[in-house]
């Protein structure tokens, strides 16, 4: 077992004792699942003690219509000392999805938060500056979630030529 491994699993070994974290894998990367409440001592953990110094993306899925857990967050870290990833995830459910903010441990994860928050409205409790960051302030709802209604407007082909047509020049809306 190389160098870089045993520092990896005892990474591992800690989170897994210390949070009662789940050990996963996907692919050839390791993921724990963690409790909300855990994420940030786990994060602190992981950057003091095991010099995973680098937030490089946190994200959401939406496992709609599942409701619980309906959401995991997804934080990346890295290690530049070993070269080491390792994934955090964190399941949360539908109701009143929400987690501490880790922007104290990883200042990036002001915009990685806010982003979720926007997209996915998941809130983060402690956060500097929650707030809208892609979409208009005044926008309502979360556009990535998966029961967020579409609204488009189908694409007129040969094969749907007559339907399309139809709806676009009814009677009703043509102008007199």
């Amino acid at each position: 077992m190389a160098l870089m491994d045993v520092h990896l699993q005892s990474a591992i070994q800690a989170i897994k004792e210390k949070y009662n974290a789940q050990e996963g894998q996907c692919g050839d990367e390791v993921s724990l699942l963690t409790a909300p409440e855990h994420i940030a001592e786990a994060c602190r953990t992981l950057r003091d003690e095991f010099e995973f110094n680098f937030l490089s993306d946190e994200t959401a899925s939406d496992y709609w219509p599942e409701e619980e857990p309906r959401f995991h967050v997804v934080y990346q870290l890295y290690s530049h000392r070993h070269n080491l990833r390792l994934c955090l995830r964190v399941p949360l459910n539908g109701d009143y999805p929400s987690l501490p903010t880790i922007v104290d441990l990883y200042p990036n994860a002001n915009w990685f938060e806010r982003e979720i928050w926007d997209m996915f409205g998941i809130r983060f409790d402690g956060h500097p500056d929650l707030r809208r960051i892609l979409m208009p302030y005044d926008w309502e709802g979360y556009p990535l979630r998966k029961d967020y209604p579409l609204g488009y407007e189908e694409p007129q082909f040969t094969f749907n030529y007559d339907e399309i047509y139809q709806h676009k020049h009814h009677p009703k809306y043509e102008e007199p």
